[in-house]
């Protein structure tokens, strides 16, 4: 069980430190500059994509793509939901502090920018051949030209 679930609670994590990291360099760094905050932002967003992107490069190789979609999934969620509901807590701010709707944008970009990421490193991993469907046909056309010939005698 801790082999099949701690790669998407570290992906989770990963997620996570992400947006802490993001929160924490606003406070820090941006104050009340509206500009700053928005290049900061921007830059979470491509990191977050950037590392849903690595986890499907990393993980589409060695496992179904039904199994890789789903561990980013759920890991996409797991770390949404900790940024959206505790994320505001480390930059002094209230988790509905926006109200619902606010809440409610948040988890759909990100979500969005998860999925994009997860969708492009698979895409691309794919795209090279390199997948686990087609490297077990690569492996089967392998075994099926390197049969000896059947000899037949008369």
């Amino acid at each position: 069980m801790k082999q099949r679930w701690l790669p998407v609670g570290v992906l989770a994590g990963a997620l996570f430190a992400v947006n802490v990291v993001a929160r924490l360099a606003v406070r820090l760094f941006a104050g009340k500059d509206d500009g700053k905050q928005i290049w900061i932002g921007l830059i979470a967003l491509i990191a977050v994509s950037l590392v849903t992107l690595g986890a499907a490069v990393w993980w589409s190789p060695r496992r179904p793509m039904a199994r890789v979609a789903g561990d980013i999934a759920v890991a996409s969620l797991v770390g949404c939901l900790l940024s959206v509901l505790l994320g505001p807590l480390v930059s002094k701010g209230e988790a509905f502090g926006g109200g619902f709707g606010y809440v409610i944008q948040q988890l759909f970009y990100y979500l969005t920018i998860c999925g994009l990421g997860g969708l492009l490193g698979a895409l691309g991993v794919i795209i090279a051949g390199k997948d686990y469907k087609s490297e077990g046909w690569r492996r089967y056309a392998e075994f099926v030209q390197t049969k000896p010939k059947r000899v037949i005698r008369r």
